[in-house]
């Protein structure tokens, strides 16, 4: 089985490329759906937030805020650190989860979308990795059309993350979103064609069909001694 790493930064187009990854039928694991299915009311993450942060960012229905929780956390980093230690554990464990229900399923490749790859350590289970890059000009200009913020703010949430260069150098492949959609496009259909090698040996002993053939081998290996010592 092939894990592939896919992150970015903030606005970088990330998401673009993972959309592209599931058109074309690679499974992806997405980390902000997990993210957003472990604070759902009742979970132990939504639990952890309400008693660190206090009920003033649920919502009337009972479910956080996730605008009001990121003005507070982007605000201050000692609550960001706060909340990203809260919830690793639950991501973590949500992100394998679904890992092994796609083993399961008999997937050779996997990609998974983690924006905090590298702070997270998680690529070190991830070969290629895939950094979607873009220049610091349109990444500003592209936040701040997205969420509706000045400069300042975009600059600071920019700032809260690793430097998308210092990713881009850890990176085995780079996307560069800074153009149009379709010189994004063109690039992936490169990178997809990289992905869907054929596996590696290690790659196929970790797969589920490599498992079952390596069992049986197995197996096989000891009834055939058993009937020599017989």
């Amino acid at each position: 089985m092939r894990l592939v790493g896919l992150t970015g930064g903030i606005a970088s187009g990330k998401s673009t490329v993972s959309n592209l990854f599931k058109d074309a039928r690679v499974p992806v694991v997405d980390a902000d759906v997990v993210a957003r299915n472990v604070v759902q009311k009742g979970t132990g993450g939504w639990k952890k937030i309400v008693k660190a942060f206090g009920d003033e960012i649920l919502l009337d229905y009972g479910e956080i805020d996730r605008a009001r929780l990121g003005q507070i956390v982007f605000s201050d980093p000692s609550k960001r650190q706060l909340l990203n230690c809260l919830l690793a554990p639950h991501i973590s464990s949500g992100i394998f989860w679904e890992i092994a229900k796609l083993w399961m399923k008999g997937c050779k490749v996997i990609v998974l979308d983690i924006p905090l790859l590298f702070e997270t350590k998680m690529d070190r289970w991830t070969n290629p990795i895939i950094v979607v890059w873009v220049n610091p000009e349109t990444q500003i200009e592209r936040l701040m059309s997205r969420d509706s913020c000045s400069e300042e703010q975009a600059q600071n949430r920019i700032n809260t993350q690793l430097a998308l260069d210092w990713k881009k150098s850890e990176a085995d492949i780079v996307i560069d979103n800074s153009g149009s959609l379709d010189d994004t496009k063109h690039q992936f259909q490169e990178v997809l064609r990289k992905v869907s090698e054929p596996l590696t040996w290690k790659e196929r002993l970790r797969s589920r069909d490599g498992l079952i053939s390596v069992v049986m081998c197995t197996a096989v290996g000891v009834l055939l001694a058993q009937k020599n010592l017989l």
